[in-house]
């Protein structure tokens, strides 16, 4: 069963929840790991994702570092 659609909203709601920022801290064009994102939460953010309904591979969104380039990839 799908969640939530994965819009930019939902994407960077996620992200800063693992990052302990607001959403309005996460920088869409900016590469999360200069952001702290650290392999083992794009690991959680994978799995979260993938539970919900996406499929997608942590060798994706590691290779599409940014916000915008996920947002690509799972709103397809």
């Amino acid at each position: 069963m799908t969640d939530a659609p994965f819009t930019s909203e939902r994407i960077r709601a996620d992200v800063a929840e693992v990052l302990f920022l607001t959403p309005e801290e996460v920088v869409d064009d900016q590469p999360l790991s200069d952001q702290g994102l650290d392999s083992i939460r794009l690991m959680t953010l994978a799995e979260r994702w993938n539970a919900t309904g996406a499929e997608v591979d942590i060798l994706d969104l590691a290779e599409r570092p940014t916000v915008a380039q996920w947002v690509e990839l799972l709103g397809h």
